[in-house]
């Protein structure tokens, strides 16, 4: 099943773009990278500078599909294991 923006919080993150439009941490705003790794209440991204630790639930993130669309997440509807979240009931987001 191809992602889509609508099922996008049920896939693997692992090696989409992802940029920071928001964060309760000022220095993480604009960051710009591929997720890299993926747990519970953190994702990893490798930026232009180095890999960066970025929690989950203080974050707004935008990932670019595959086809090009961004897409608008919540990080508090990502906090999970990723293994458990693909399975877990989510509304609608």
């Amino acid at each position: 099943m191809p992602i889509t923006p609508q099922n996008l919080v049920r896939h693997e993150l692992i090696g989409l773009d992802v940029e920071i439009k928001e964060s309760s941490n000022p220095s993480q705003i604009g960051l710009k990278g591929k997720v890299i790794w993926e747990t519970y209440s953190t994702l990893q991204i490798e930026t232009s500078k180095g890999e960066k630790i970025i929690p989950k639930d203080i974050t707004i993130f935008i990932f670019t599909l595959p086809n090009g669309t961004k897409v608008q997440v919540d990080g508090k509807v990502l906090i999970g294991r990723p293994e458990d979240r693909i399975k877990k009931k989510l509304p609608r987001w």
